[in-house]
C-alpha cells in the first residue's frame, strides 16, 4: 500500500495507474470506524485499483466547532486501509491543499452549491460547513480522478450535495451511495460517537429508535408527514437528555420539506446529547414490486411478462425490444456501434 502526502507524489501515482483500469475514491477524514470499512470493502469490490483519503479539512469547521478535538488515528487509520486491501492513501497536510493555518480559507477558491441545499437541515446551524465539504471534494476530484466515489448514506445531505456538485461540474464520476452502518443498538456509526460515554451511547439510540418507528407505520401506510415527524418526536421524548435540533421529513433530491409521501421521503434528524451533535438518516419508499423474468429465445418471456404484468397492475418493459430499437436508432443515424460518445448524444434525442 503507498502513502502519499503531496500533490507531486499523487499525480506521479495517479500517471502510472492503466487507463483501462478503473479507479475508486473513498474520501474520510480519518479516525475510520465500522461505516468506513463498509465504503472500503464495496470499492475494492467495484474497482481494480482504490485510494483511501484521509483529510481534517479546516473548512468544513465552524469556529466554535470541535476542529481541536476531532479524533486522530492516523496510525490506525493506515493498518485497516492496509487489512482491507486499499491500494493508496492520500493524506495530505492542509497546507498541501493550499489551506493556511493561520486563515482556513481567505486565499482559498471556494465552491458553493445552491443555497437551497446548503441552507437547510445541517446548514441551518452549520454556515460554510457544506461549502468547504464542496470545496475540498472537488479538490480531491480534480487531483485523483477516481471512476467511482463513495459516500455513506448517513450524511445524507452532504450526498445529495455532492451528487448536484458532480452533474453541475461535469465531473465524470459515478456517486456510490452507501447504507448507514450501525452499532448493535441501532446508533449509526460516527467518530463523534467517541465522545459519548456508555450511558450516553444507550441514551443516543433513540435517534433509530425513533426512525425505526416511523418507518414502522409507514409501511402500515402512514404517509402525512406530520403523522411520522410525531412518532419519532414522541420517542425522541422519552429520552430528555437528547435535544432534537432537527426532526424533518424531506424529497430525498431536492431536501425540500414534504406534507405526504408520494414516491420517497428521507426522515433526518439532529440532535444534541451533551456537548455533542449527532445526525441520523432514514429513507421511505413507496415500493412496486419489481418482477424480472428471463430464459431463452422462444421460451414465452414475453407473454408470460405481459399477462403478470396485467394481473399486478404494474408496468410492462420489454427489454429486448428496448435494445433492439436502440440498436436500430443507432444504426439509422449511421453511427458506428463502437462509438460510445455519439451513441450517449444520439440517445439523449431518442
Amino acid at each position: 500500500m503507498k502513502r502519499l502526502t503531496t500533490i507531486a507524489e499523487l499525480r506521479d501515482y495517479r500517471q502510472r495507474l492503466s487507463s483501462t483500469q478503473t479507479l475508486g475514491l473513498i474520501p474520510t477524514m480519518g479516525n475510520l470506524h465500522a461505516g468506513h470499512l463498509s465504503l472500503i470493502r464495496q470499492g475494492r469490490s467495484h474497482n481494480d485499483h482504490l485510494i483511501v483519503s484521509i483529510f481534517l479539512n479546516p473548512l468544513q469547521f465552524g469556529p466554535n466547532e470541535d476542529l481541536n478535538r476531532y479524533p486522530k488515528t492516523l496510525d490506525a487509520d493506515l493498518e485497516h486501509c492496509r487489512e482491507t486491501g486499499v491500494d493508496a492513501v492520500f493524506c495530505p497536510q492542509p497546507e498541501e491543499l493550499g489551506i493556511s493555518s493561520q486563515d482556513s480559507s481567505s486565499c482559498l477558491t471556494q465552491v458553493c452549491p445552491p443555497e437551497s441545499l446548503t441552507s437547510v437541515l445541517c446548514g441551518r446551524s452549520r454556515p460554510g460547513h457544506f461549502q468547504g465539504v464542496a470545496t475540498i471534494v472537488s479538490k480531491l476530484f480534480n487531483l485523483i480522478q477516481p471512476d467511482r466515489a463513495y459516500f455513506g448514506e448517513k450524511d445524507a445531505q452532504q450526498l445529495v450535495i455532492i451528487r448536484r456538485l458532480v452533474a453541475d461540474l461535469n465531473f465524470p464520476i459515478e456517486i456510490i451511495p452507501c447504507p448507514v452502518v450501525r452499532e448493535a443498538s441501532g446508533l449509526a456509526y460516527s467518530s463523534r460517537n467517541q465522545y459519548l460515554s456508555d450511558r450516553q451511547r444507550e441514551q443516543a439510540s433513540v435517534l433509530y429508535r425513533g426512525l425505526a418507528a416511523a418507518h414502522s407505520q409507514f409501511q402500515r401506510g402512514q404517509r402525512d408527514a406530520k403523522a411520522l415527524l410525531a412518532i419519532v418526536k414522541g420517542e425522541l421524548a422519552q429520552v430528555p437528555q437528547v435535544q432534537p435540533e432537527y426532526v424533518e421529513l424531506v424529497d430525498p433530491q431536492s431536501l425540500a420539506p414534504l406534507t405526504t409521501i408520494k414516491e420517497q421521503g428521507r426522515l433526518a434528524i439532529a440532535a444534541h446529547l451533551g456537548s455533542t451533535r449527532l445526525i441520523d438518516t432514514m429513507l421511505l419508499t413507496v415500493r412496486q414490486p419489481i418482477v424480472a423474468i428471463d430464459g431463452p429465445a422462444g421460451a414465452g418471456k414475453s407473454t408470460v411478462t405481459r399477462q403478470v404484468a396485467d394481473k399486478l397492475g404494474l408496468l410492462y418493459l420489454d427489454t429486448g425490444a428496448m435494445y433492439r430499437a436502440v440498436t436500430w436508432y443507432v444504426l439509422e443515424c449511421g453511427i458506428s456501434v463502437q462509438d460510445e460518445a455519439h451513441i450517449a448524444q444520439a440517445l439523449k434525442n431518442c
